[in-house]
């Protein structure tokens, strides 16, 4: 199967970008925070501003350059970790700013290397203090506002784990499943996403949940907010485990279902502002007021629509990039609940948005393929038919966002 937990990562300009912008910010505002509380000390008198400036000028260079790199190397995905590397980078930014401006002025000597010592106890305990909070704050949210400006998408996906063959079927009769040929499909599936620019967050396979490739079950993500999900099937609740500190590393406010209510994340379908939420046998009553109650919150409006006669609301109905819901008419309880409704030819005919033109469908669908090229959509499609055998369809494979 495949390897451990990783991340397909950022172009590599832009996460330079913002790892330079970021130092730049932390190295800045630490500057100007430490020289503005000496001049204040010192009596505010404007002589002396530019000594004070000059002092800390060689650390606050040294600390870019820190900072930047720590930066880089993903210091700033956790706001714990992000204050340890500014603090870190204040110290060694003061030692050796410090040393260069002692070694500056006159030959050094061991009591100029005591002094450049005793400093980081002293005049220098200010300074990487304030570089550690400024780093959690200014210099994180400097990071995350580059890599996170508009156009940056980042979809979590799972790996198929060596018990998939075992994954739960409800309203379709059990097939063999070739797993070296689903592992494949996989691939070419996360390599479909990445084509399209998304940046891939990989958790890692968990044999003793052999339904947890289909992600999309364990969290709804709306924003910046995660919702992480109740699974109805009481054997897949441990999936979120792993989805819980994934989401938060991602920067994600998160938001719980909680007992007694239980909703599965194939059961929500996002269409703008509204969001339709199945009433079926994963998802409880329970559940969609919970779900409701944080959705209203962030401005959608929460429709709930029966689902008897598929296992998700997304194995029955998607929506096109212009808010069409389409679905297989004898799949769907009531197609009168959603807006704007176009019947697909086949069932299983599930898209996945790739961008304000482009979807993502099953191969298996060739007649659907063709309705909605014949709208104007250009289709990527991939082969996802191990999947379908477990009442699967592209939708369960990834939660995508932005």
């Amino acid at each position: 199967m495949h390897s451990a937990i990783n991340s397909r990562p950022l172009p590599l300009g832009r996460r330079l970008a913002a790892a330079v912008i970021s130092g730049f910010v932390v190295a800045t505002v630490t500057h100007l925070v430490t020289v503005l509380v000496f001049f204040v000390s010192n009596g505010a008198t404007a002589a002396n501003i530019i000594p004070i400036s000059d002092y800390f000028l060689a650390t606050s260079l040294v600390l870019f350059v820190l900072y930047s790199v720590a930066a880089f190397l993903g210091a700033n995905r956790l706001w714990p970790v992000a204050f340890g590397a500014g603090l870190i980078a204040g110290v060694v930014s003061t030692f050796l700013g410090t040393l260069y401006a002692v070694a500056a002025a006159t030959p050094l000597t061991a009591e100029g290397m005591g002094f450049v010592v005793a400093s980081l106890l002293g005049t220098n305990l200010l300074y990487f203090a304030v570089a550690g909070a400024v780093a959690a704050t200014a210099g994180r949210w400097a990071f995350t506002a580059i890599v996170s400006r508009r156009g940056h998408r980042v979809a979590f996906i799972r790996q198929p784990s060596s018990t998939l063959s075992e994954g739960q079927v409800t309203h379709i009769e059990r097939a063999e499943l070739d797993e070296l040929l689903a592992d494949e499909q996989w691939d070419n599936y996360v390599e479909a996403l990445v084509t399209a620019g998304f940046e891939t967050v990989e958790l890692p396979a968990a044999d003793e949940h052999p339904d947890a490739v289909f992600i999309e079950d364990a969290v709804v993500v709306l924003g910046g907010t995660a919702i992480i999900t109740r699974p109805g099937a009481e054997s897949r609740r441990g999936e979120t485990d792993a989805v819980r500190p994934a989401a938060r590393k991602a920067g994600l406010r998160l938001r719980e279902i909680l007992e007694p209510g239980t909703l599965d994340g194939g059961d929500v379908l996002v269409v703008d502002a509204t969001i339709y939420v199945g009433r079926g046998g994963r998802t409880n009553a329970e559940g969609i007021r919970q779900f409701r109650a944080f959705a209203t919150k962030l401005g959608y409006t929460v429709v709930a629509v029966p689902v008897t006669k598929v296992l998700h609301l997304k194995s029955a109905v998607t929506a096109l990039p212009d808010g069409t819901v389409i679905g297989y008419l004898d799949h769907v309880d009531n197609p009168q609940a959603f807006g704007r409704f176009l019947a697909m030819p086949e069932p299983g005919a599930a898209v996945v948005v790739l961008s304000a033109d482009t979807v993502l469908m099953a191969a298996s669908v060739p007649l659907s393929i063709a309705l909605v090229e014949d709208l104007g959509y250009t289709v990527v499609t991939v082969d996802v038919s191990e999947f379908e055998k477990l009442e699967g369809c592209v939708t369960c494979l990834s939660v995508r966002l932005g």
